[in-house]
């Protein structure tokens, strides 16, 4: 079982942007710079939209229990669910790409850099082109 793990480990380790990754050792340094307003506003967006989804649906289910009354969380839900990625996606869309590569990208990196070091202990392959 480790073998396959250890193919697959080294499969995501050889794709180009975890390889860029490891080589220029990403960071998350761009987040000691100050946000703008709109970064904040989608970082807030997302944040809400977070709230909103699951604990609203399960909120529905309850009253729908408690009313005997299905419908509700048969309309409501979807309605709710839908809305909260809405505001999740607008979050998103206003925090921009930027904030979001540079977090995958040190993501990708430690995570790698850590299963490579399970996979293969006390040195690191060679990863393939």
């Amino acid at each position: 079982m480790k073998q396959v793990c250890a193919k697959w480990i080294l499969w995501v380790a050889s794709t180009n942007f975890v390889r860029s990754a490891i080589t220029e050792q990403a960071d998350l340094s761009a987040f000691r710079e100050k946000p703008t307003a709109k970064v904040l506003l989608g970082v807030m967006l997302i944040i809400l939209g977070s709230l909103l989804g699951w604990p609203a649906v399960t909120a529905l289910g309850i009253l729908s229990l408690h009313w005997q009354t299905p419908w509700i969380v048969v309309i409501g839900g979807p309605l709710v669910y839908g809305i909260s990625h809405l505001v999740f996606l607008g979050g998103m869309y206003l925090s921009g790409a930027t904030y979001s590569l540079i977090f995958c990208r040190w993501l990708a990196r430690v995570l790698v850099e850590r299963c490579l070091a399970w996979a293969f202990p006390g040195h690191r392959p060679e990863l393939p082109r």
